[in-house]
């Protein structure tokens, strides 16, 4: 099945209009959605080498319009939207001893979830909760993300058929890595919330 999948992401990317899906997921991912967009980036590489740049470029840029709306449910509608989606995640409760950690170290918070599998949309959120200065907040999100997705499609690029080869042969291995990245990466952020000043 996981195979199947994987044939139907490499048809849908391979699409002229495939494009905006990955725009679309880079925006949600970073304010509501807990998919990330390495999913859909990974495999339109994949399908149009040549296009690595243009792709990586575009999901830098609408990951961080996402950030950017993200830090406005936390601004401004925190109690009606971003409350209910920390609640959710289940991080919620501890939000307000986080806070604290955050206006101390929210900079490199934004960098960390930027470049990693930690849920970027709880750091965009809590950026717009705490205030935290909106040209920082955009230029740490613009070069995190930026060599996060740059670095993803660039080697993609770079090893050409030998990774698609890799990755093909090896697909189960690489979907529970994935995977597994990504459940640390919630772990820790919850470790970290939970964590006592």
């Amino acid at each position: 099945m996981l195979y199947a999948i994987y044939d139907w992401v490499l048809k849908l990317s391979s699409r002229p209009n495939a494009i905006w899906f990955l725009i679309g997921l880079s925006f949600i991912e970073s304010s509501i959605f807990p998919i990330p967009p390495d999913l859909m980036l990974i495999p339109m590489v994949l399908a149009a080498p040549t296009r690595w740049f243009k792709l990586a470029f575009a999901c830098t840029i609408a990951s961080v319009l996402g950030g950017l709306a993200g830090y406005g449910i936390g601004y401004f509608a925190y109690e009606t939207i971003g409350k209910p989606l920390l609640q959710f995640y289940a991080y919620g409760g501890k939000f307000s001893e986080y806070q604290e950690k955050y206006t101390q170290y929210g900079g490199w918070i934004v960098f960390l979830a930027g470049t990693t599998m930690l849920p970027f949309k709880l750091v965009t959120i809590a950026s717009g909760v705490v205030q935290l200065d909106l040209t920082q907040f955009t230029l740490t999100s613009l070069l995190a993300r930026g060599i996060r997705f740059f670095l993803v499609a660039g080697l993609l690029w770079w090893f050409g058929p030998a990774i698609r080869n890799f990755i093909e042969k090896r697909l189960v291995l690489v979907f529970t890595i994935f995977c597994v990245l990504l459940i640390g990466g919630l772990v820790s952020v919850k470790y970290f919330w939970d964590t006592p000043n």
